[in-house]
């Protein structure tokens, strides 16, 4: 079998957040090449005081953090959602994949992607799969591409379940951080009378786009709109999604207020449950309450409310 090594450089000062990101997206442990103590570690760690010429050449500034994909876990996706992820936490990155040529593990993967049902009315289907077998389902036709969102990670997954429950015939959807463009369509498939997706990254916006029309949706009823998250939106919307990482959701949740409809739930998902005090605090300083929390494999989806 053949694994797939992303490697992302970092700054040093960022090793420990984009670790953190990093092992979202394996549970089998990363490697992680930082040279900035390099002195102080040898001799405090190997007790020497003579070290190789070629490592005192290492830069000192940048790190390296090495994971290993197994194919089934669809490297694409997971380069994407790093990409996404560090962006959104405003992490300076470039994200490779070696040993494997790109053209290779992003498509190679594809045979692992079948026909996935999520809650009780949703299949998602990736493009190249027929889905025959609905079983009365409404299908969400996808090609991820190199966006995050193909419904099968968990934290995507969350999100989907739980706007079959708030989605209600005609209403407006936001989608903050929209990535594939998974959740706009969904909610539009649930009934929504107009979906905004947005996302900083342009590939992520094309392929949203690109799925959308994959599913027959199109301006005006489906936008997806490159910008800063939260900023440049206007108007008000019954239900807002944030499917990205605690940081971000923690610095754009103030931006959010203004954009929710009165009785309207902020959907916020992409939380590694050792941070959810952080985001709670963030979110009830922003007047949200917790009405509903949902968790899967250490994940967590949280359905708020403002206050009165």
């Amino acid at each position: 079998m053949d694994w797939t090594e992303v490697c992302i450089r970092i700054s040093t000062k960022d090793v420990e957040e984009a670790s953190a990101i990093a092992n979202m997206v394996v549970s089998y442990g990363i490697y992680i090449e930082d040279y900035s103590d390099l002195e102080q570690g040898a001799r405090e760690i190997a007790h020497i005081d003579l070290i190789d010429e070629e490592l005192l050449a290492r830069d000192r500034d940048t790190a390296i953090i090495h994971l290993y994909i197994d194919p089934a876990d669809n490297p694409a996706e997971a380069v994407a959602f790093l990409r996404e992820r560090l962006a959104a936490a405003g992490i300076q990155n470039r994200v490779d994949a070696e040993m494997v040529r790109e053209e290779d593990w992003a498509n190679n993967w594809k045979k692992y992607f079948k026909p996935l049902p999520v809650g009780e009315r949703l299949l998602v289907c990736p493009s190249w799969e027929s889905a025959d077998n609905a079983d009365g389902r409404a299908v969400l036709s996808i090609d991820p591409g190199m966006a995050f969102g193909t419904g099968g990670h968990d934290t995507t997954r969350l999100v989907l379940e739980t706007l079959e429950r708030y989605i209600t015939p005609g209403c407006d959807f936001l989608d903050i951080g929209c990535g594939s463009g998974i959740l706009s369509i969904a909610a539009c498939l649930f009934g929504a009378g107009t979906a905004l997706g947005v996302d900083i990254d342009s590939l992520a916006v094309r392929t949203a786009i690109e799925n959308g029309a994959l599913n027959g949706l199109t301006e005006p009823r489906y936008t997806i709109r490159q910008g800063d998250l939260a900023q440049d939106v206007a108007g008000q919307y019954p239900v807002i999604a944030a499917n990205i990482v605690a940081d971000a959701i923690i610095a754009l949740s103030p931006a959010v207020p203004p954009l929710l409809a009165p009785d309207g739930v902020y959907i916020v998902s992409g939380i590694i449950d050792t941070r959810e005090t952080d985001v709670v605090e963030a979110l009830h300083a922003c007047g949200f309450t917790v009405a509903h929390r949902h968790e899967r494999g250490g994940w967590l989806c949280l359905v708020t409310r403002r206050t009165a």
